[in-house]
């Protein structure tokens, strides 16, 4: 989803082989913490132990950096075949028709390939096209009598936020136009470990990205077969409460199961229905970085603003809800973006937002609907999804005294396992990075 925003006290076609945003999801609260002078390795802080382990690794092999973690627990996964149809794809896109720089795309592509293009368009569009709707239904009088009461309705409702799950659809979640959605990248989920039923999970998802295509596809429909990976788990994608306040494009979400960011809606999904009637076999996904890491989405990178984020860690705490990190190889290779290298002055621009406005403006281009160079569509890039290992975590006696010792221990392992599951894929799924994975603030 577009972005999503987290409060720390509490709680994407491979990169071009030719010239060719409450607790959060989308738009993070910042929260500026004084590091003071712990190290960092590759541009992750670490604790007082870590920095004495690093340096031993650096003092006994010549320099080097700390030892990378073992991923032995983590299985080989293939690099699907179908993914090989991106390579036929750039060679189509390396000898398209060129008009002033713009490669455009032949008139004899397969009807199934439009139909995807169609569905991502769709999508990318829902929020314009829901308002477009409403306003044209504001200008019939004869609506008015159902309009008022259904924004009241609107204004008032606890749908997103009470745990109830009312207003999701199963059969909405699997309509056809959401397979091909996953397959316009083409896009799939990957299962390296058994997650019980009998537990409750919160899924960090990594990387933000600028709309997390890959968090939507995964975890708010069926088009890369969650529930039949993952039997018995009800998983809710999180977004910005704000969402819920847009006329039509709210009813959207809901019936895709999205559910509010904020404390109060992860309370009560984790805390409420299930087998007991106690949490027990739900989940939600939060896209940890927020808008701050969307600004960090380039090509063949991985930057995870990570380090300082430890409020879901302590909503774990709070519900008993196990950590699974997510990886999803691609996210960011979904678009092009303004590099804040390059161009400090709008960097430091989107910055300013952020700080004052809470959600961020990227400045990017992907491609067209007929073109493959100019446009907002996202690239059709591999997009892999990893669901890792599940880190047990032990419900707090008190959810008001949650102890920080534990909250810093339990995200450490869940940044460890993070680590694994980049080393163990990254030959894999990211052989075209251009840097390795950081973790910063």
């Amino acid at each position: 989803m577009a972005t999503e925003k987290q409060e720390n006290n509490e709680g994407g076609e491979t990169p071009k082989i030719d010239r060719a945003q409450d607790v959060g999801v989308n738009g993070h609260k910042e929260k500026q913490s004084d590091s003071g002078d712990k190290p960092k390795v590759n541009g992750k802080t670490l604790s007082k132990s870590h920095a004495k382990e690093a340096k031993a690794d650096t003092d006994g092999h010549g320099g080097k950096e700390p030892k990378t973690p073992k991923h032995d627990d983590y299985p080989p996964l293939p690099f699907d075949s179908a993914l090989n149809d991106c390579e036929r794809r750039e060679r189509e896109r390396a000898n398209a028709y060129t008009a002033r720089g713009i490669r455009f795309a032949p008139w004899n592509i397969p009807y199934r390939r439009r139909l995807q293009t169609l569905a991502v368009l769709i999508h990318s569009l829902s929020i314009a096209l829901t308002v477009s709707i409403f306003f044209f239904l504001c200008a019939i009088p004869l609506i008015w009598p159902l309009l008022i009461p259904y924004l009241v309705r609107m204004l008032t409702s606890k749908a997103a936020t009470d745990g109830r799950l009312r207003s999701r659809s199963e059969r909405f979640r699997r309509l056809p136009v959401w397979r091909f959605f996953g397959d316009y990248y083409p896009a799939k989920l990957h299962k390296t470990h058994e997650l019980p039923a009998t537990r409750k999970y919160i899924f960090g998802y990594h990387p933000h990205g600028i709309i997390s295509h890959g968090a939507f596809a995964a975890f708010a429909t069926e088009a890369l077969g969650f529930a039949d990976k993952f039997p018995g788990i009800t998983n809710s994608l999180l977004t910005l409460d704000s969402n819920f306040r847009i006329p039509l494009y709210r009813d959207y979400i809901l019936n895709l199961g999205i559910q509010s960011v904020s404390k109060e809606s992860i309370t009560n999904i984790l805390t409420r229905g299930g087998a007991n009637n106690e949490g027990m076999g739900r989940a939600v996904t939060i896209v940890v970085g927020g808008a701050r890491e969307s600004l960090e989405a380039q090509p063949g990178t991985l930057r995870l603003v990570l380090a300082e984020r430890k409020g879901f860690v302590k909503m774990a705490i709070r519900t008993g809800a196990d950590l699974v990190p997510v990886l999803a190889f691609g996210e960011n290779d979904l678009y092009d973006q303004v590099s804040p290298k390059s161009h400090p002055k709008l960097h430091r621009l989107q910055m300013f937002v952020l700080r004052t406005l809470k959600f961020t403006l990227p400045f990017l281009h992907g491609r067209g609907i007929f073109n493959y160079d100019v446009g907002l569509m996202p690239y059709r890039r591999p997009l892999n999804v990893v669901v890792g290992a599940p880190i047990m975590v032990a419900q707090a006696a008190d959810a008001n005294s949650v102890d920080p010792a534990e909250i810093d221990r339990l995200h450490e392992l869940y940044v460890t396992e993070l680590e694994k599951m980049w080393h163990a894929y990254k030959d894999v799924f990211a052989r075209g990075r251009q840097e390795e994975m950081t973790i910063f603030k």
